[in-house]
């Protein structure tokens, strides 16, 4: 399954809302530098597990302690 990247500054109907874009600029913010983290870390894990001479075999699971949100 895969999300859809919707633009922030656009209303569900498609028309510009920057007050609301405004609004959750910082919050939209924050969840993109976690994604970034956390795609950075599992590829950290990743080199890690073949350096060690190890193969993954199951999906790598996470989630943030601050906000609770699940990285599959």
């Amino acid at each position: 399954m895969t999300d859809v990247v919707k633009d922030p500054r656009k209303n569900a109907e498609g028309y510009a809302d920057l007050t609301a874009y405004n609004g959750m600029k910082k919050v939209v913010r924050e969840e993109d530098d976690a994604d970034k983290r956390a795609f950075e870390l599992v590829g950290v894990l990743k080199f890690i597990i073949r350096a060690a001479g190890f193969e993954l075999t199951e999906r790598i699971q996470l989630k943030d302690k601050r906000t609770g949100r699940v990285y599959r």
